[in-house]
């Protein structure tokens, strides 16, 4: 297994910083990481001195660790991005050690094969985003449950076994830190359907550890306590209100039930399209072993899939009725649908005795991850080639002095890309022009042309190209920057 999780690092390692961060949603979550590593603001860093975080902050802790470890005192879109691949090897790693445990050493692989053929899971490995490490903790829950449960705890409570629900207990809440309330409703609600279903849910809670639960608990709502007893009641409404709710009642806008419908099959084909075969298969097949028909457990192996079939089913849709929709919403699936494809493999080859489908399906994860190798990271790498702020960011820095004071004004985009680069705060004006403090103003250089006429005590200093539009900065009486 260990080529497997090498290929893994080097698919979300290779040329990881070569592109700039332009994605607002990326950018966001790297301004909170600079405050976190550049400033020491580990509990409640702000955007722009005023936001505060839209996502609970496990992800940018992971960040502000790694930086720690390596040495590193500044942000760049490399170490922005390192912690999500890290966390994707990570995720290739414990998913071959489950399938390992099930199925054996060859499904292991297949399993990393398909994670690393996977387009979706390797390209969301290199944003610096929330969703992979989300991915990686509701995998450790399903799988450590199902470690937990696998064995009659009869002839095991002594067991290492045992301890597998304080892992599964501390998976859930970090993922409730890593994303929100979600990281633990659908990785719990899909062990409760799977109980029920086995006639083993009262079995099951007299085995759980009063103290894994209280300490689950403890752990989830840590970080909302902490901001609670501060009075940060900002960062609250932002992750309970605005990030939860809003998703789900259309505040942040809404999609068609149907959104996911497309990026469910296409996301990473052709193995995308096989997914929803091996969930029907999961979640239908039936074994007809001798002591399966004797009234028997069912294989673990099957237990497995079918668990993980009734989390990508219940997470799907979960999702689908939320108003405000996002592809990334999908990555938690693919560990689970690893599983469940290889799982699918084996068991036909098994039943038609021909090992060609599996070499089959082999050779094609290993072609995917050759395509992946080479094309994504020249995707990237023209994604954002003319809208990216790192241009006229270093201009801007070269003629503004650190301590000169330094606005915004008249932008209708997302900020963060343009503060990611700045790497300094940079108060959005929201008064007329002529009430900004004496100091320096970013505009669009189309706000200032329809405003110049009507300023005379600002003078423009250089217009650079940033993000979709040329922007233009002006400086409003006072004392000039001699920085270049």
């Amino acid at each position: 297994m260990i080529p497997i999780i090498a290929v893994a690092l080097v698919l979300t390692l290779n040329r990881l910083g070569a592109r700039d961060v332009c994605s607002a949603n990326e950018a966001v979550e790297g301004v909170f990481v600079q405050q976190m590593v550049e400033h020491g603001m580990y509990l409640f860093p702000l955007e722009n001195g005023r936001s505060p975080m839209y996502k609970p902050p496990l992800f940018h802790w992971t960040a502000a660790a790694i930086d720690q470890l390596i040495g590193a005192t500044t942000v760049s879109a490399f170490n922005l991005r390192l912690p999500s691949a890290l966390y994707a090897t990570a995720g290739v790693a414990l998913t071959m050690l489950f399938v390992q445990g099930i199925l054996g050493i060859n499904a292991a692989v297949l399993a990393g094969l398909t994670l690393a053929g996977s387009y979706q899971y390797v390209t969301q490995g290199r944003l610096g985003r929330v969703d992979m490490a989300l991915s990686f903790f509701e995998a450790l829950a399903l799988f450590s449950f199902l470690w937990w449960i696998r064995r009659n705890p009869a002839s095991e409570s002594r067991s290492p076994r045992r301890a597998m629900q304080f892992v599964c207990a501390a998976a859930l809440a970090l993922g409730v830190l890593a994303k929100g309330p979600v990281g633990a409703i659908l990785p719990l609600a899909a062990m409760g359907i799977f109980l029920l279903a086995e006639r083993r849910l009262g079995e099951t809670i007299r085995r759980l550890s009063p103290t894994a639960a209280v300490l689950a608990a403890l752990a989830s709502v840590s970080w909302y306590a902490a901001c609670y007893l501060n009075g940060r009641y900002t960062f609250l409404s932002r992750q309970l209100r605005s990030e939860n709710l809003g998703r789900f009642f259309g505040t942040l806008g809404t999609m068609a039930p149907s959104y996911y419908l497309h990026p469910l099959l296409l996301n990473s084909t052709p193995l995308s399209l096989l997914v929803p075969i091996a969930v029907i298969a999961a979640l239908l097949f039936r074994s007809r072993s001798p002591a399966a028909s004797a009234g028997q457990p069912e294989s673990e192996a099957l237990r497995a899939v079918r668990l993980c079939g009734i989390f990508w089913l219940l997470t799907v849709l979960f999702f689908s009725v939320a108003t405000y929709k996002r592809r990334a919403y999908l990555l938690p699936l693919w560990p689970p649908a690893a599983v469940m494809l290889t799982w699918l493999i084996t068991t036909i080859t098994a039943r038609c005795a021909r090992p060609s489908v599996a070499r089959g399906y082999a050779g094609l994860c290993i072609v995917l991850v050759v395509i992946n190798v080479v094309v994504i990271p020249r995707q990237e790498a023209g994604a954002c080639v003319r809208d990216s702020f790192k241009p006229a960011a270093e201009q801007i820095n070269r003629a503004v002095a650190a301590d000169q004071p330094l606005y915004v004004y008249g932008f209708t985009e997302e900020l963060a890309p343009l503060l990611f680069y700045l790497d300094r705060d940079a108060p959005e004006i929201r008064e007329a022009l002529a009430d900004v403090p004496a100091g320096y103003i970013i505009v669009p250089a189309s706000i200032w042309e329809t405003l110049r006429a009507q300023q005379p005590n600002v003078e423009p200093v250089l217009k650079a190209y940033g993000g979709t539009q040329p922007i233009v900065l002006l400086h409003r009486g006072g004392t000039r920057s001699t920085q270049r």
